[in-house]
């Protein structure tokens, strides 16, 4: 193995432990908190958290086998299975970040009949959809034997040995990247700047009754003046942070492998294998950022894994002082002697 090589598995790996570790905590906070589970955006981050755990346990270890072995790394079948499976992950985990941007819209737009249009019914209709749609594609490509092992990505995914199919598969290829990548990228730039025009609307009413207060209070100290002036820039730079993560991520792992898998269908540019791997590797690390971005760095879940933590220390620390105090009611008896 080249240096480029040993690079390469040695990211995936990294991702693949990564991407494990923050799923699972994802899966526990949502099983250890009430107050999540309570909540409809529940849904779609529970199934977006089982889509990353599926990724991170199928298709990762055959791209790090294919990258080590540089051939398929299993059969015929267990390489159809895991395409298929990719495809149908990868496919359900872009319109899960859809759904949830459109819960945020309907939050944050629509506040006063949130209750009333997203309930758990209607997130079960939006998450039977995303399956129904992430499940077409792969069957459709698992039937006409377009799934099998690609050596320029190292995996296996989406890919046609027969020349006479070309013309078909690149139709194929077009069309589920426009309703997957595409349709996902719209619904979130569409409702994430509508969500950020309210956001900046609040902003612009609290500046102006936070300017208004402190025109009054004309005995105010030039320190607490200057708190509040920051604490307007942070609230004003807050909304638009959050919503440039949601769609950078998206576009920073995603659109360089699409990108690459639609000029790949083009036999003038040639595409190096490494830059394959790379791109493969970028669309692997949303299963990394979307635990972060979606629910681990939010206030709720950091309270909940800090409790949780702080449960298990407190109750090892009572453990070992029970056990202490065991340990010493038994020597009591010898010292007596």
């Amino acid at each position: 193995m080249s240096i480029w090589e040993l690079l390469l598995a040695f990211v995936v790996v990294v991702l693949m432990l990564v991407a494990l570790l923050a799923n699972v905590l994802v899966l526990l906070c949502f099983l250890y908190s009430a107050d999540i589970r309570k909540q409809v955006p529940g849904l779609f981050i529970l199934n977006l958290t089982f889509c990353n755990l599926l990724m991170a346990v199928s298709s990762m270890p055959l791209t790090l086998a294919g990258i080590i072995y540089k051939s398929q790394p299993a059969g015929d079948q267990v390489c159809h299975a895991v395409g298929f499976l990719e495809t149908f992950l990868t496919t359900n985990s872009m319109l899960s970040m859809a759904a949830l941007s459109i819960d945020r819209w309907i939050a944050v737009v629509f506040p006063l009949s949130y209750h009333s249009k997203m309930r758990y019914r209607d997130a079960a209709l939006i998450l039977s959809y995303t399956w129904l749609h992430s499940a077409s594609f792969p069957i459709v490509a698992a039937s006409l034997s377009w799934v099998g092992f690609h050596h320029l990505y190292a995996s296996c995914t989406l890919y046609s040995k027969r020349p006479e199919d070309r013309t078909q598969f690149v139709i194929f290829t077009g069309v589920f990247h426009a309703l997957s990548f595409l349709l996902s990228l719209v619904v979130l730039c569409f409702t994430y700047l509508k969500v950020l025009k309210v956001a900046r609307f609040h902003c612009k009413r609290i500046d102006v009754i936070t300017m208004q207060t402190l025109v009054l209070l004309v005995d105010i100290h030039p320190s607490v003046r200057e708190r509040c002036l920051e604490e307007q820039r942070r609230r004003r730079q807050r909304a638009t942070k959050k919503i440039s993560t949601f769609i950078g991520t998206f576009i920073l792992c995603f659109a360089p492998y699409v990108i690459t898998r639609l000029v790949e269908l083009s036999s003038v540019v040639h595409i190096n294998a490494h830059w394959g791997i790379i791109s493969k590797c970028l669309a692997y690390s949303k299963a990394v950022s979307d635990p972060f971005v979606y629910s681990l760095l939010r206030h709720q879940y950091k309270k909940t894994w800090k409790d949780m933590i702080n449960k298990i220390l407190k109750r090892s620390s009572i453990n070992s002082s029970a056990l202490a105090g065991e340990s010493h009611n038994r020597n009591l008896p010898q010292l007596n002697d």
